[in-house]
């Protein structure tokens, strides 16, 4: 098993190198748009409790139809091939960072905002100086869940000719070879496994703050 995989490998070296490209291509795509859609609706339902429910709930229903039912639902409108991957992977990654965006501004202590409105700072001051910082780690975290799933997700895109690494497990299934199933998923989940370690350690250099809040 593990001999014909390496075959596989190094036969078709080229053109794994071309899904594994396209696969990182359509994920970070749909998790891009998710971070535009949910984060400034995220921050929008945190000081407007009321709209969230209205906000939050489309997107909880979208996502609970399978992924791939949403890529053939959305085949009529969006063709095959790339722009309906993105557009159903984007689906499923709104609601972590709708979410954790949610929570992160609500859980910024109230004395911090008011010490800095006593320090004489402007609401756009206190928004982008201590409500965002203090918000980041919660909403890193949901981007970081997004992203993992949405790798995770992305294989089924190859299911309508978007290419990536769901090509390889899809040809194990049409060819009855376990070896490009077991290729697939392993490559799949050590996609998934780097890229979410890169957001962990892009995550830390950016707030050296928490690192030092954890040592204290």
């Amino acid at each position: 098993m593990w001999a014909k995989m390496l075959e596989y490998i190094l036969t078709h070296r080229a053109a794994l190198l071309a899904q594994i490209g396209t696969h990182l291509w359509i994920s970070l795509a749909a998790l891009a748009a998710a971070v535009l859609i949910g984060v400034p609706c995220g921050y929008l339902a945190a000081n407007s409790p009321g709209t969230e429910k209205w906000i939050s709930a489309p997107f909880h229903v979208l996502r609970v139809i399978p992924s791939l039912a949403i890529l053939v639902l959305l085949i009529p409108v969006a063709g095959t091939g790339a722009l309906p991957a993105v557009i159903a992977l984007t689906i499923l990654a709104v609601p972590p960072v709708l979410l954790n965006t949610i929570v992160g501004f609500r859980d910024v202590p109230p004395f911090m905002t008011e010490s800095a409105a006593g320090m004489g700072m402007t609401d756009k001051e206190i928004l982008w100086k201590v409500r965002i910082p203090l918000a980041m780690p919660m909403i890193f975290a949901g981007i970081r869940t997004a992203l993992v799933e949405v790798i995770a997700s992305a294989a089924l895109a190859a299911r309508i000719g978007a290419g990536g690494l769901g090509e390889v497990i899809f040809t194990g299934l049409g060819l009855n070879r376990m070896d490009l199933l077991l290729l697939g998923g392993v490559l799949v989940a050590a996609l998934s496994l780097l890229c979410g370690g890169l957001f962990d350690a892009l995550a830390r250099s950016l707030m050296p703050y928490r690192n030092l809040a954890r040592q204290q």
